[in-house]
This record gives C-alpha cells, structure tokens and sequence, in this order.
C-alpha cells in the first residue's frame, strides 16, 4: 500500500518536475522536508536504499526546478541517490513497490520513465555517459543541458576519472555534481563558501575571469602569471585544485541542504560554457536520526518501522557471507600471509570482523575492481596469499585483469564470489548470471560451486591451497542450516559427489541448487550428484554416469549458455558418450527483480520447476 499523499499538501502538488516548476520558490522548503518524509515512509514499506536519498532530497529538488527534464538530461550515478528523483518524475503512488517482482526497478532504468536516461546499477559511469550525451547535444544545438550526479563514493573508480580527464580535453558544456556525503573531501560547508560558489559561478565572476585571459593573451609571461595567482587563490579557499587540473572550473563546496544555494548557483552555472564541476557537500541519512548516526546501516534497510529508530535484527542461520568472514579469521590465524581485499563491500561480503582483526592484512581498495585484482596479482607475485572478496556482478568489471594480470601468471589468487546466481531484489544489474561462463574459459582457473555451508567452508580452504588462481561461488543470503564447521580442511580438486543412486535418470547439480534438484530426483527417482566442480570437471564421475544412464540433466544458478551444463555437453561430445543431455539453469535474458524465490519458482528452478521440466523433456 502507498503511503497516502494527503498528509503532503506540498508534495501533492509536484507529481512531476512539470508541476514543481510551476511552485512558487518560498514553498520549496516544506515541499523538502514532505519529499524527506514520504521517502522514509515508503522506503521502510518497501525495503530499498534510503540513507542516501535522504541526503540528497534537496539537490533533487534544486535540479528538477532549475533545469528543463526531461528535455536537459539529469545522469545519476549507482542510483541509490536517485529515489526522490522517482518520486518527482511520477513514480510517486508506486513507490511501495520498487525492489519487488513487477514493481519499480531499484535504480535508475530507461524502460521505466522518461527522466531516467541512464540505466544504471553499477558505479562510476554518469560521467563517461553524460560527456557522450554532451557531444551529441552540441551536434544538435538545441541548447540542452546536460547534468551528472556523481556521489556515494563513486568518485573513488578510476572510470569516474577516465572520464573526467576525457571531458576536460574535449571541453563540451556540461556540469558533474559531486554529491560530498562525508567522504572527507574537503572541509566543512559554512556561509562563506556558500558565497564563495555564489560568487564564482555568477556572470560578474565569469566575465571577469574570461575578460582577463583574451587581455592577457599576447603576453605569456603576465599570462602565465595570472593563471598561477589565480589558482593559488582558489587553492586558499577551495579543494578544487585537482577537478581544475582535469580541465574543469571547480566551483563550491556548497551546502546541499541550502535549497536556495543551490536554485541560485545552479541558474548560474546552467549558463556556462565547458566542463563545469559543482562541489556539494550533504549528509547521509538527512533528517531521519538514526540513519544520520549509521549512514552504512541504513543504505540498504529491510522493511521496518520508522517510528521505532531501530531496524529489525536479522536472526537464523548465518548467511554464506558469514561463514567466509569467520574462516577467512580462522585461516588468518593460521597463515600470516593471507591478506583480505575488497572493493568497498566490507559489510556485504561480511569482512567486518576480519578487518578489525587483522586491519594490517584488510584492504578496502574503494570501488575499484580492475585494481583489486591487479593489487592481488602483486601480492602473490611476493609471496602473499590474496583473498578477493567480490561480488559476481562485480567481477565482470575485472574481467581482463583476472586473465591478465592473474591466470596468465598462473598467481594463487583465491576469489572469494559474492551474491552469485540471483540476487533477488536488486534486480538485472546486480544478478550474478555470468561468472562461470566468464570465468570456465580461463586457463589455469579452479571454479568450485559449494551446495552448502560446510562445502563451502571446505572449498575456501581448497582454492586458498591450490597453486594457482581458485574461484569459489556462492549466493546471497542463506543456505540449508548446515553446520560450517570450524575445521580448514581441503577437498580433492576435481572429484563430485553422488548424492543418491536412481534408475534411468541422473542429474548433476552445480550449487545450491541441490536442494531444489534433490526435490525432483526424488520424485522422479533419479540419481543425484553434486558435482562441486565445474573446472575441472569431474571426468571419471561423468564417464561412469553417461554409462549408466540413459539421460543426463544438469542444473545450475547461472546463465545456460557457455555455463557449466556446457561444459558437460563439451565433454561428453570430446568422448562420444552420445546420451540426451537437459541442460537447466538462467534463460538467455537480463533477470528480473523480485525475491529469489519468486524468480526462481517462476524461471522453474525450483524442486517442482525442475521435475516439470524434466518430465516434459523425457515427453
């Protein structure tokens, strides 16, 4: 159920950017604080990222009435700042829905609305997309403007400069906003820089800044001078030293909660030429207390009670993330070598504890995926032994350097796959689909797909082992309630499991998928085999199966095509062992978002789904 606009006498009246621009400016205040409120109240019906939208109500507000959306192109960047940006482009009443099957998508998405014109999920590329959007504006020569919001620490990837550095070459009108929400960039935002910004992108300002550099232009000597005072004066009062290196004018830093700071700086730098960069500074979680006090805590939130303060408390089983968290202390203890990585996913991949303590062997390399398996490969190369904690989605980004910079080398780096097969609720840019089809062509990689808790403790330790790169994968949330265990054993790579013996049939279950597979062998009494490794496969196991059975089905949480189910076909085809082989798993689509669940009942993934397929097939 939505939250009943009613109670937002303001807010009723700006269901589109349309509407908000006809509002008269001394309403914009109250609209803020009814936009803050009515965000914390769906968002804790729905579950969704709600520390940053908070912070970034304001700015939403500031951007949709200076400029003319969807006309000038707004580009968010990850999305987790963009749900007021939903709420004012006529997603209002739906709001309660985002996250779940058929509701809103979680970010940004091209398909859903006119005002998002980047689909989006993944950080760091509004920049790079925003510049190509400028360019084409100025072929057009319409006098569209073109914005990018860049922030929730997406500045820290190396495509976010990339981009900057392409941009200040190119010198196309645009405007990057950096979203500052405590990310220690510069120092706190006071009156006098609000004035500052004021000041700087004001015409007197501007005028007098390009005035000076045609005067000063026959004479470089004066020329060269004026240029270094002027930075040097700018370096005094403002952090901007390095945006004006990348060929941007730095204006700010400027209250992002000031609502006519920003109307004003923004009507004035609209109307400036070449790359402009806007210094913001906000506050995660603005308005709400606790999630002003645990802005991490509060990025993502279950569904929950706001007027209680406090989120629900997870309980139950430990999730997968948790039981690599606490054996990768475990082996920590054992082996001072190990050094754990990731790229800014301390809480999701669950290294909170092992960062706190072993803070001398945790490195957060921010959101820089290339670099954290890179920096990996020059740890092995002096004999460290590196953990890659990453999530499937995440590794794509990767891609090179894990052929590159690790396989190629034959490095013992261990990548330890996060949130592989479907995520749920995060949807298509988040669902981990891929990684062993991008990952079973490389040479020298070890992948190892764990069905449980204690399979997956004990491949940890088998990859951690292993002479050479090792990938274990795992997925979101919880397994079957199997005790992990507190031992480092290893397994013998390459060797599966028969689950059961059966008749006619056998299945091959790659992941925690078992469990569902376990459902179908039963009822169809089928042998069932926990295959635990796609690279290398288990030969001797397949040979004797294709022997014994007149049909093979192999299922697993991962796109069909060029997965493991492909690798078994590829095998047997190698050895003629000619048997009908049902290959089940991801369709050849971007997955929807909804519970895992739900979309895995509705791709026929589950116990019941897999029984219907393969009698069909046997059909």
């Amino acid at each position: 159920m939505s939250v009943d606009i009613n109670h937002y006498p303001n807010l009723a009246l700006a269901d589109t950017p349309i509407e908000l621009r006809s509002l008269p400016r001394e309403r914009l205040p109250l609209l803020c604080n009814e936009l803050r409120e009515y965000l914390l109240r769906s968002v804790s019906r729905s579950s969704g990222h709600l520390a940053s939208g908070l912070g970034t109500v304001e700015l939403t507000v500031a951007l949709h009435y200076v400029y003319n959306t969807p006309f000038d192109r707004l580009v968010w960047d990850v999305g987790h700042q963009a749900y007021p940006h939903k709420i004012l482009t006529g997603r209002r009443d739906r709001m309660h829905t985002i996250r779940q099957k058929d509701g809103l998508h979680p970010f940004p998405w091209r398909g859903e609305s006119e005002y998002d014109v980047l689909s989006v999920g993944h950080s760091s590329t509004s920049i790079g997309a925003a510049l190509g959007m400028a360019v084409a504006a100025e072929e057009e020569a319409l006098g569209r403007k073109v914005v990018a919001i860049i922030g929730d620490g997406a500045l820290t990837a190396g495509m976010a400069f990339e981009a900057l550095n392409h941009a200040g070459d190119v010198h196309k009108d645009m405007l990057v906003i950096l979203n500052d929400n405590e990310m220690s960039i510069s120092e706190n935002v006071g009156a006098v820089n609000n004035n500052l910004a004021r000041l700087m992108s004001g015409k007197l300002y501007t005028t007098i800044r390009e005035g000076g550099k045609k005067v000063l232009s026959g004479m470089p000597p004066v020329k060269e001078l004026a240029k270094r005072a002027e930075e040097h004066l700018k370096g005094m009062v403002v952090p901007g030293t390095l945006f004006e290196e990348f060929g941007f004018n730095y204006i700010g830093p400027i209250d992002g909660h000031d609502i006519d700071a920003l109307i004003e700086t923004l009507r004035n730098m609209r109307s400036l030429k070449g790359p402009q960069l806007l210094h913001v500074k906000t506050k995660k979680g603005k308005g709400y207390e606790p999630a002003e006090k645990d802005p991490i805590g509060y990025h993502g939130v279950p569904k929950f009670n706001p007027d209680e303060c406090a989120l629900p408390k997870s309980g139950g089983q430990p999730s997968f993330s948790a039981i690599f968290g606490q054996w990768l202390c475990d082996t920590a203890a054992q082996d001072e070598r190990l050094i754990g990585i990731t790229p800014a996913m301390r809480e999701g991949s669950g290294l909170v504890k092992f960062s706190q303590q072993y803070p001398g062997r945790y490195f957060d390399v921010a959101i820089a995926e290339q670099h954290a398996v890179t920096f990996a490969a020059g740890l092995a190369i002096e004999g460290k032994k590196p953990v890659v904690a990453i999530y499937s989605s995440f590794l794509q980004r990767a891609y090179d350097q894990v052929i590159h910079d690790v396989a190629l080398q034959n490095l013992p780096v261990l990548f330890a796959i996060d949130r592989a097969g479907l995520v749920g609720a995060d949807g298509p840019t988040h669902q981990g689909a891929f990684d062993i089809g991008f990952l079973r062509t490389v040479p020298n990689m070890v992948i190892m797909t764990p069905s449980d808790e204690r399979e997956c403790r004990l491949m940890l330790s088998t990859g951690y082992h292993h002479n050479g790169p090792a990938a274990v994968r795992y997925p979101r949330g919880c397994g079957t309630g199997i005790e992990a265990g507190q031992d480092l054993e290893t397994l013998p790579i390459g060797k599966g499991h028969v689950v059961r013996e059966g008749s006619k049939l056998a299945i091959l279950a790659f992941g925690t998928l078992l469990t569902q597979a376990r459902i179908a062998a039963e009822a169809l009494d089928a042998t069932l085999v926990d295959m635990r490794f796609v690279k290398p496969l288990d030969e001797v196991l397949l040979r004797d199966l294709a022997a014994r059975h007149e049909v093979l089905v192999t299922v697993e949480d991962n796109a069909i095509q060029g997965g493991a189910g492909s690798a078994v076909n590829e095998f047997l085809m190698r050895e003629r062992l000619l048997r009908p082989v049902l290959n089940l798993g991801l369709p050849d689509r971007f997955v929807e978002q909804g519970t895992q669940e739900e979309i895995y009942a509705l791709l026929g993934l589950d116990g019941d789904g897999i029984r219907i397929a393969i009698e069909r097939y046997l059909a």
